[in-house]
């Protein structure tokens, strides 16, 4: 699924596209994706001006005069396709700007979704309530980190992927920001040390300000809205990388299962808590 870094990436790429412009025409190819599509989608987007697009977490967000936000999320497959030419049979929805561009919303896997939300009430909207802060943003800190963490029994991985918690990380960077901070993704949050804080603070917005220079990650389906390709997995230190070398040590990079879903890890750079100071 796209994180943080893919899905800023692909609201960076519809920005010169979108803002300032108006929508034309906005056709909606079937009625549902991973939920119904909103009602009357094409009715309420079609006239209006967008006036700013951005991103909450893992959602594009696209604000129009009208005062409503198209919230977009890509799911596992969702891509938005500038100018596609003859159009493809899972473009589900197709945007027609003034300007004369077209854009499509394909998902073969139609994990994916489209929803309307009064500007207003957007942050109080189910999908968008309730997110931590976001990583890259002004609250993000080092007291942050420390109070999702403190006195937890749950690991360090696990804490960092819950969206309550914190904005936008999924799997890749998380175990990316743990790789550079030297943190065991089992070490329960309430023992992450002082100095391992200090790395892991730092380390996060490093790994995606990283990731979104190279266009974020491209494994299966994410490309930018211009066709391109991330390349962000080209660097990858552990991630998807069992039994290669790790690149600062040579040991080999292992894997293990936590709550459903793989974590890459060097035993060397970042060993169990208590085989270490923990000062």
């Amino acid at each position: 699924m796209p994180e943080l870094p893919e899905v800023e990436t692909v609201m960076r790429g519809l920005a010169p596209v979108w803002e300032g412009q108006r929508f034309t025409r906005v056709i909606a190819n079937r009625p549902d994706l991973r939920r119904p599509l909103p009602e009357a989608l094409g009715q309420r987007l079609t006239g209006a001006t967008v006036v700013r697009l951005g991103r909450r977490a893992k959602y594009g967000l696209v604000e129009t005069d009208r005062g409503d936000t198209l919230i977009i999320h890509l799911g596992m497959s969702g891509r938005m396709r500038v100018d596609p030419g003859p159009l493809e049979k899972h473009d589900h929805v197709v945007f027609e700007t003034g300007n004369g561009r077209v854009v499509a919303f394909n998902d073969a896997r139609r994990f994916g979704s489209l929803d309307l939300a009064v500007t207003a009430d957007a942050p109080a909207h189910p999908l968008l309530a309730g997110i931590g802060p976001e990583p890259l943003g002004p609250d993000y800190d080092l007291a942050l980190l420390k109070r999702i963490f403190a006195g937890r029994l749950a690991p360090a991985k696990v804490i960092l992927l819950d969206q309550r918690l914190i904005a936008g990380l999924g799997n890749i960077y998380v175990c990316e920001a743990l790789f550079r901070a030297g943190i065991h993704p089992q070490t329960p949050g309430g023992q992450v040390t002082a100095a391992q804080f200090k790395r892991l603070v730092l380390s996060i917005p490093e790994v995606l300000v990283e990731a979104i220079a190279a266009g974020g990650s491209t494994l299966r389906d994410h490309a930018a809205p211009d066709g391109t390709l991330g390349y962000f997995q080209k660097d990858f230190a552990v991630y998807g990388r069992e039994g290669a070398a790790c690149p600062a040590c040579a040991a080999p990079v292992a894997r293990i299962i936590q709550s459903g879903r793989s974590s890459f890890f060097c035993p060397a750079c970042q060993p169990p808590l208590r085989t270490r100071d923990k000062a």
